[in-house]
């Protein structure tokens, strides 16, 4: 509003000294459309940075528009094919990959290095990256950790956290006596299995000379299953049911569990169930196969696109720098506790437990197949199937066989 106020002023200026009705009129300020997802910001910081940025860029007239992620995928699709595109996009970071088989996303490729593109989080810069092309730019993370109860470790005589995953095996051993479970971990929280298969260098699907192959099945893979099913077993969780059913943090709040695997943000889930346990929950990264660095997690959050069909594209640039650029980052990530897009920001959450062990995590995150037809593989649910059969006594590699192929099946329908 301001920046319309100055424009007539302007106007008005012209007009007491002499101008004529076929003189040029001053020029409105342009307006720049953002789509900010429901729970990515405050309001407050929003209005704020929407104050500096104007008063930083004059002549610009930001209009952010808050978007429920309920049928966002449908808006941005028929937004990307429109003529009349919001100028700025916040997208879920897996969901790049569908986005930008439209052909309607802009290539930021060339940017990459102006955006400190070398100190992104990969789990939010891989997904971005189609074919070499960087369409998504990284805007925050969240990822899981290891949510634990203090007393419990205490009881147990246990004084620090594990930093490798056999220690992890060891104390939750320690930790499932005494009618307490060591952890809860559903059978079918398949985010958590992908961290195990990465670390032991396999993934669950690979592309070969252009198509996609399935990889569960690969010893590597079934790798990370075995160890899957020697943490699941230190405890009760239902192996034909995900961390939402029942929902782990009911679980939890019970006070007979000692750990589970969920985002930090779960702690407020926890103490809506029983407020007691404020400061009775304690966190640490997902352990690795070695000290020197934490478990490979997969990477949740949002990246910045740009529409093709934004009719003003170098706005829009100066735009998603801003809000990836380190003054943003900094205070999104104290505000909301996410993890900053950059690895060099983690210590800005180095006040809050809960936020840094995730930042940690972060730092080794990736992404499910880059692929756009990966949420159709999830819509199968064929990876949270194989879970359980082989946990309930399947032959874990005929399993695997089978889930690779029906996942292969998937990811090559429609090429």
């Amino acid at each position: 509003m301001k920046h319309r106020i100055l424009a007539l002023a302007a106007v008005f200026t012209l007009g007491a000294c002499g101008s004529t009705a076929e003189e040029p009129q001053a020029a409105g300020p342009k307006e720049l459309t953002v789509w900010i997802m429901d729970g990515s910001v405050t309001q407050e910081l929003l209005k704020k940075f929407e104050t500096e940025y104007e008063a930083a860029h004059q002549g610009i007239d930001l209009k952010p528009q808050i978007q429920a992620w309920d049928g966002i995928g449908e808006r941005v699709t028929a937004a990307l094919a429109s003529t009349d595109a919001p100028d700025v996009i916040e997208v879920g970071n897996t969901q790049v990959a569908q986005y930008s088989a439209s052909g309607g996303v802009s290539d930021l490729t060339a940017k990459v290095s102006e955006l400190k593109g070398e100190d992104w989080l990969p789990g939010l810069a891989q997904p971005g990256n189609i074919d070499g092309k960087q369409y998504g730019i990284p805007w925050y993370a969240a990822n899981r950790v290891v949510v634990y109860n203090k007393d419990l470790f205490a009881e147990a005589g246990i004084k620090e956290p594990p930093t490798t995953r056999d220690e992890w095996l060891e104390i939750t051993k320690k930790l499932n006596k005494d009618g307490n479970q060591g952890i809860y971990l559903a059978g079918q929280t398949w985010y958590a299995l992908a961290g195990f298969v990465w670390d032991e260098g396999g993934d669950l699907a690979v592309q070969e000379g252009g198509k996609w192959k399935g990889a569960l099945d690969t010893p590597q893979a079934l790798a990370g299953m075995d160890y899957y099913r020697r943490l699941q077993a230190l405890g009760k969780g239902p192996k034909d049911a995900d961390e939402a059913n029942p929902p782990q943090h009911e679980v939890f709040a019970q006070g007979k569990v000692a750990q589970i695997i969920a985002v930090p943000g779960i702690a407020a889930r926890v103490l809506e169930v029983d407020g007691k346990l404020k400061d009775k929950m304690g966190f640490f990264p997902i352990p690795g196969k070695t000290a020197d660095k934490p478990g490979t997690v997969f990477t949740g959050g949002s990246d910045l696109i740009i529409p093709a069909a934004s009719k003003s594209q170098e706005e829009a640039y100066e735009l998603v720098k801003a809000l990836a650029g380190e003054q943003f980052q900094t205070e999104l990530a104290k505000a909301m506790s996410f993890v900053p897009n950059r690895t060099s920001l983690a210590g800005v959450l180095s006040g809050d437990e809960g936020t840094a062990a995730m930042a940690k995590g972060a730092a080794t995150g990736r992404a499910t197949p880059n692929t756009p037809n990966w949420a159709a593989v999830e819509a199968t649910s064929v990876i949270k199937q194989y879970m359980t059969a082989a946990l309930a006594g399947g032959d874990p590699a005929a399993e695997a066989k089978k889930a690779s192929e029906s996942i292969t099946t998937t990811l090559n329908s429609g090429s």
